[in-house]
């Protein structure tokens, strides 16, 4: 059932080792900066997309690993995006995401695949060598050698090279223009207690990975803050995200706390990893399923943060404790307002949490059904659920419940990732 929460005593390993039948991801972020083991995947396995998509997840718990103005999000999609270019330059068994290269007869695909994510990895991540060559070595290790070992590793080559320089002038290097808050009822302005600048400005302005542009599927403008729509939605989140709420239960305390532990998009990874565990996923299903994830959410947080920056609009802890200047009617301001979690440093419209986990969750749903049960396990955390859709709602609404985000802000999300995943999906 979403929602029902309980805690485990188990970590992650024991229970991929139990050999669990629902998908479950491991401990996030302090788990992931432990080193993990390596350790061989089978030939043609899809672990061994899973290892390496554990290992940008363990790079990127390193806060030094990138510009804090990179989103993570598109080093995901270039490290799945590879993966399956590789496969399908030798497998054709399906339409590339972006390009095939000539791959001789009998080349092994599972080595282009761990060459491809090695290159990626060290083209993004050159100081992180010495871990992403031990991790080739030990995948490599597993397959014959032979003339289809090397022919599939210069392809992988090939591939990883070709993307890495197709994507080096998408803009995500651009130094972000410094904020400027504006000054009028509704403007997006610095939040307490810290008041942290924005960092990802011009992010809606990178090359997106499949849409056209990040304003492909803008959302229509959100309600003015002079309305009634907006003050019963204020009203919500003032009452449930309050840090000291008598109205938010004991369980929407839990899963806002759940849901900000670690980045949304490492939860919905380490679910995909899980559900490619669980099922013994062959080598070409399991980088179809992280490619057409890691794309739908790399592109969605361009459109996310397009959105966001066009509009502007204000975080609800700053519409409530400016409140007593009578913008809206229905809104009773409170000075001394704080929300249940500190607020990220982003306008409000659209929800983060909405457009990824809806990107995430249609993504999802399309490759093993709307119904699929699952349990996410965050630091010895679980909550279960019956189907993708019902953890992206929870995903959603926990942030009305920690205060950051109107009901609105939510609707416009869901629909905003839904929108991008559904286009991922027919282009892929």
């Amino acid at each position: 059932m979403g929602g029902k929460q309980k805690t485990l005593a188990v970590l992650i390993g024991t229970a991929l080792a139990a050999g669990l039948t629902s998908p479950a991801f491991g401990s996030t972020a302090p788990d992931a900066a432990q080193s993990p083991t390596v350790r061989t995947a089978a030939p043609g396995s899809g672990m061994s997309v899973v290892d390496w998509n554990r290992e940008l997840i363990t790079i990127l718990s390193d806060p030094k690993a990138q510009p804090s103005t990179v989103h993570p999000t598109r080093s995901f999609a270039l490290l799945q995006a590879a993966e399956y270019d590789a496969v399908e330059s030798i497998t054709r068994v399906g339409p590339a995401y972006l390009f095939t290269v000539s791959a001789p007869r009998g080349a092994r695909a599972d080595a282009a695949a761990d060459q491809a994510a090695h290159d990626v990895l060290v083209a993004l991540y050159p100081a992180k060598r010495a871990s992403v060559d031990q991790r080739l070595s030990s995948q490599l290790s597993a397959i014959p050698n032979g003339p289809g070992k090397r022919t599939g590793m210069s392809v992988g080559a090939a591939v990883a090279r070709r993307l890495i320089s197709l994507r080096s002038r998408d803009g995500s290097a651009a130094k972000p223009p410094p904020f400027s808050p504006g000054n009028k009822v509704g403007d997006y302005r610095r939040t307490p207690p810290d008041f942290p600048a924005p960092v990802f400005t011009n992010w809606g302005s990178v090359k997106p990975f499949v849409l056209a542009s990040g304003s492909q599927f803008r959302p229509a403008a959100p309600s003015a803050v002079s309305t009634a729509a907006y003050a019963t939605a204020l009203n919500e989140v003032k009452g449930l995200g309050n840090k000291t709420s008598t109205t938010r239960t004991p369980d929407q305390t839990a899963a806002a706390k759940f849901w900000a532990a670690a980045p949304v998009w490492n939860v919905w990874n380490q679910v995909a990893q899980s559900l490619v565990t669980s099922q013994n996923a062959s080598l070409e299903q399991a980088v179809k399923v992280f490619a057409g994830l890691d794309l739908s959410l790399a592109d969605t947080a361009i459109a996310m943060y397009d959105a966001k920056y066009a509009y502007r609009v204000w975080r609800p802890v700053t519409a409530i404790r400016l409140g007593g200047t009578h913008y809206n009617p229905g809104i009773v301001g409170d000075p001394n307002w704080t929300p249940l979690l500190p607020t990220a440093p982003d306008p409000s419209y659209p929800g983060a949490h909405g457009a990824l986990s809806q990107a995430a969750a249609t993504t999802l749903a399309g490759f093993y059904g709307a119904k699929h049960p699952l349990a996410v396990t965050s630091k010895g955390v679980t909550r279960t659920f019956a189907g993708f859709q019902d953890a992206a709602t929870e995903a959603w609404l926990s942030r009305i419940w920690s205060g950051q985000h109107t009901s609105l802000d939510n609707r416009a999300g869901q629909q905003l990732g839904t929108q991008v995943a559904d286009f991922v999906a027919h282009h892929l």
